[in-house]
């Protein structure tokens, strides 16, 4: 008698699940707004069910200790561990640019535009505006001893629909190979077409260890890679791989944000904090 767990039949059922949370929220959240609200509340709703507690799943605007803001962004995946604020305007969240871990603009079709560009590239222009926030990063304790700042972790970015009309495949591989640098997208999600990744050629400078490098290290990183290739899963595991891509991304290519410099923040004020104890 065998004691395998046939792991196909789990991820069927886990794609079916997935797919039934999703289209419920959509369907049956009381939103007060339009139908994109709805939407947008569905995506943040299923993050919140599945991803780890660590992770905080909100809309807002991504702020820096300068006041510089983002574009008002659909999801923002962000740490509620190390970054020990958010700022709530009669409940509209500005979260701390350290804390973000991944941005996403969410649309009904990956087909449609939006101001003159297109939902891809607009989706682009949304991941930008976060990605050249400024970001401190500080010493930490850490099981009792004391760590250097570390370097600025990745922000991946993304796109996500309930569907896609683009008829061919190398027309949504011309708008995603199209946007470089800052507003270069990771991944995504059409859920009746099936997810995507982009493999980009590219590394960071490792060289740059001081905390006044780090920014440049990060947008030199984003502004020197090369798009290779992109890979799409089948419709029936759109949801399973997207899932099982964003958690390869938060566990093993980002960690832990950056320990966020507070002082900075409190410059803006005047005040100052005490460094001793």
């Amino acid at each position: 008698m065998s004691n395998k767990i046939p792991l196909n039949q789990l991820f069927n059922g886990l794609q079916s699940q997935m797919s039934a949370q999703l289209n419920t929220n959509r369907e049956f959240i009381n939103h007060p707004g339009s139908k994109g609200d709805a939407l947008e509340e569905a995506w943040i709703e299923w993050l919140r069910k599945y991803l780890p507690n660590r992770y905080s799943v909100d809309k807002g605007i991504v702020i820096d200790h300068e006041g510089n803001t983002s574009h008002q962004i659909d999801i923002i995946i962000y740490d509620n561990w190390f970054t020990p604020f958010i700022f709530t305007q009669n409940g509209f969240h500005y979260i701390p640019a350290e804390g973000v871990y991944a941005v996403f603009e969410v649309k009904p079709d990956l087909k449609g535009n939006v101001e003159e560009k297109t939902y891809i590239e607009y989706a682009g222009d949304k991941i930008e505006s976060v990605r050249k926030l400024k970001r401190t990063s500080t010493d930490i304790i850490n099981a009792g001893d004391k760590w250097k700042a570390r370097p600025l972790t990745k922000i991946v970015g993304g796109i996500l629909a309930s569907t896609n009309t683009i008829k061919k495949t190398s027309t949504i591989e011309k708008h995603l190979k199209s946007l470089t640098g800052l507003k270069s997208i990771d991944f995504g999600c059409a859920v009746d077409y099936g997810s995507f990744y982009i493999d980009y050629i590219g590394s960071e400078d490792v060289n740059k260890k001081d905390v006044d490098e780090f920014q440049e290290r990060f947008l030199n990183y984003y502004n020197d890679r090369t798009f290779n290739k992109i890979e799409f899963s089948d419709k029936e595991n759109s949801l399973v791989t997207f899932f099982m891509q964003l958690t390869r991304y938060l566990q093993q290519a980002i960690g832990t944000v950056a320990a966020i410099d507070l002082q900075k923040y409190l410059d803006s004020i005047g005040e100052k904090l005490d460094e001793e104890i």
